[in-house]
């Protein structure tokens, strides 16, 4: 077991289940949405791109590419967030449900992201 690669693979699920956390809930009710779970998804997403950086395996190029789409639209919910809420007015369901639908996106990379992932570790054992 590498510790390096048991830190790559927490950071990779831990993107993907920040990322649900936030998506979780009523589309049209921002309220149940949390703005500081969006950031942390944002945060740790980035941080798993870094570590995608350094990966020399087959399969490193196509995790880097999801985990940039990832970081693109996450990156845009949370311009779209600040943006919206930036008159200090509440956000509308239909802003709201932009926000979500962009997060929404963000988990689908992240997904394929994480089963890149499992391909990979299961073509090591071989």
């Amino acid at each position: 077991m590498s510790t390096e690669r048991v830190l790559f693979a927490f950071v990779i699920v831990l993107a993907l289940t920040l990322n649900v956390g936030f998506i979780a809930g009523d589309i049209n009710d921002i309220n149940h949405h949390n703005v500081y779970e969006l950031f942390a998804a944002l945060v740790v997403s980035l941080i798993a791109t870094v570590m995608k950086f350094g990966d020399r395996s087959p399969l490193g190029s196509s995790m880097l590419a999801t985990s940039l789409v990832a970081d693109l639209q996450l990156i845009a919910a949370a311009t779209a967030w600040g943006f919206y809420a930036s008159g200090g007015a509440a956000l509308t369901a239909h802003q709201g449900a932009t926000v979500v639908s962009l997060s929404i996106g963000a988990a689908v990379a992240n997904v394929v992201s994480v089963v890149l992932l499992i391909i990979e570790m299961a073509n090591l054992r071989r």
